[in-house]
This record gives structure tokens, C-alpha cells and sequence, in this order.
């Protein structure tokens, strides 16, 4: 079961690190401002996820209920606990710079509303109020 483990946690890191290169590719072409080449990574982001999410069903079949830091306990192998450890940085790096992609577009999104409502003016009548103040 370990050895089954130990490949499984293998296959997961594999994934992430897919996912985080795709995240990091993302982030460049934010950076770019390349809407449609970030529109296809979308996709491949979404591909990734399942890949990832299909070992994370993978390991919890083999693994059951039981948290994996009981099992790395009671299995003190040296390349199970490295291997989780590595799969755990992974996944803190991922969350790093997906949160990071999701502010520079939240930036960008708001930039570009705000150029927009400067760009176009609001088309509702103007007229004053009983104080002389312009009424919107």
C-alpha cells in the first residue's frame, strides 16, 4: 500500500506542478494584457484541474477516511512523508499565485470599467433641485 501511495503522491505533484506552470503562464500573459491567448488558458487550467482532482479520488480510494498525516506516521517511510511534504509547498505556491492572478484581474477589471464610464457619458437627464444642486 505505501508503494501504491508513494506512486499515486508521485502523479498528484506531477499534476500541480503542471498547474502551477499554467498559473505562472497565466500571470505573464495578464501581465501582457493578451486577452485571447488568456482566454485559452482557461481551458488548459480546467484540464488540469481534473487531472489533479482524479489523483486526489485516486488516493483517497487507497487511503480511505484516514488523514494522510496518520498514515505517514504509522508508515515512517522517508519517501512517503518527502513526498507529501513536496506536494504540500506545491499546492501553498499554487494558491500563491492563483490569488495573485485573481487580483491583477480584479485590478485590470476595474481599470477598464472606470475608463469606460469616463469614455461614456451617463445619458440621463440632468436637471436642478429646489436648492440649485444638480439632480442625477
Amino acid at each position: 500500500m505505501i508503494n501504491e501511495l508513494i506512486e499515486i503522491l508521485k502523479k498528484e505533484d506531477e499534476a500541480l506542478n503542471k498547474l502551477l506552470k499554467l498559473l505562472d503562464k497565466q500571470f505573464t500573459l495578464i501581465m501582457e494584457k493578451d486577452t485571447f491567448k488568456l482566454d485559452a488558458i482557461v481551458t488548459e487550467i480546467q484540464l488540469c484541474n481534473k487531472e489533479v482532482a482524479e489523483a486526489e479520488v485516486e488516493r483517497r480510494k487507497l487511503t480511505g477516511k484516514a488523514s494522510m498525516s496518520n498514515i505517514i506516521e504509522n508508515a515512517s517511510s522517508d519517501e512517503l512523508d518527502n513526498s507529501f511534504r513536496k506536494i504540500k509547498k506545491t499546492i501553498e505556491a499554487i494558491k500563491l499565485q492563483k490569488d495573485t492572478n485573481e487580483m491583477l484581474i480584479k485590478q485590470e477589471l476595474g481599470f477598464t470599467t472606470r475608463m469606460l464610464s469616463m469614455l461614456t457619458p451617463k445619458k440621463e437627464a440632468k436637471t436642478y433641485s429646489s436648492y440649485g444642486t444638480i439632480r442625477r
